[in-house]
């Protein structure tokens, strides 16, 4: 492929990113990431990836949105990693599947189940999708002592959103609802569409990535007739995404000492 000063798709170069990235989706979360940032710049705006960088703990930092699905999100982690990004948090949005999911709580990602095609791209489907041990264990003390509801699983990841939520009507829908029945039986947390391929990149890339989610709703405690309201205030995944970073910058300054 033809080498360019700019990479491709996030049409960012050299000295433009951090070491360490945020991946939201929405590329209008970057702009509100990037406010927990110190200093932020506004460096490119190109398709669906829109990257900020500025500091955190005196740290180069960047946020970079990925749109919608596995395929842009391993674009954005292979580019950023070719301008020097080695550790990853993506911050999304997602759908509870556990009963004991509710709106607004916080769920870390363990592990991807790869009901998706890109991760097939970079492992065979024996090889599990599963976040980095630092990575999620930096999340889970952020999310304690930020006070913020979570919980850490395996969430489920999908290449086509109304397959899931319009299941019926997909010629399909005989593997939809068996496979869906499989992960509520599995005890899978939460439905996303990103981290599966994300998780296995980054297995690939030998660099670190791991993820935390807003629940928007859920959609089995609606048919369960258990409470259940929709929220979009992705505000606590957010922090304890930022908190996280900036445990894993402490821990990593104090390996380098």
């Amino acid at each position: 492929m033809q080498q360019h000063e700019l990479q491709f798709h996030i049409q960012c170069g050299p000295g433009d990113v951090g070491r360490y990235c945020i991946l939201p989706g929405d590329p209008g979360r970057s702009e509100k990431i990037a406010a927990y940032f110190d200093n932020p710049v506004k460096i490119q705006s190109n398709r669906e990836y829109t990257t900020y960088t500025g500091t955190l703990l005196g740290e180069k930092v960047s946020v970079c949105s990925t749109g919608i699905g596995g395929p842009s999100a391993v674009i954005a982690m292979e580019e950023l990693h070719n301008l020097g990004a080695d550790t990853f948090i993506r911050v999304g949005t997602c759908g509870g599947i556990a009963l004991k999911v509710k709106s607004d709580d916080v769920v870390i990602a363990t592990g991807a189940v790869r009901m998706e095609g890109a991760s097939r791209e970079y492992a065979p489907i024996e090889f599990p999708a599963v976040s980095d041990y630092e990575v999620q264990e930096a999340l889970v003390a952020a999310a304690k002592e930020l006070g913020k509801p979570w919980h850490a699983g395996v969430v489920q990841c999908k290449d086509s959103f109304y397959g899931q939520h319009d299941p019926k009507r997909m010629p399909v829908s005989y593997e939809l609802l068996q496979k869906w029945e499989a992960w509520k039986r599995l005890g899978v947390l939460a439905s996303e569409m990103e981290s599966a391929a994300l998780f296995c990149c980054a297995a690939a890339l030998g660099v670190r990535c791991g993820s935390c989610f807003h629940v928007i709703w859920n959609q089995e405690r609606e048919a369960a007739g258990l409470d259940q309201a929709e929220s979009h205030d992705l505000s606590a995944a957010i922090e304890v995404g930022i908190e996280g970073l900036k445990k894993l910058i402490i821990a990593d300054r104090e390996k380098e000492n």
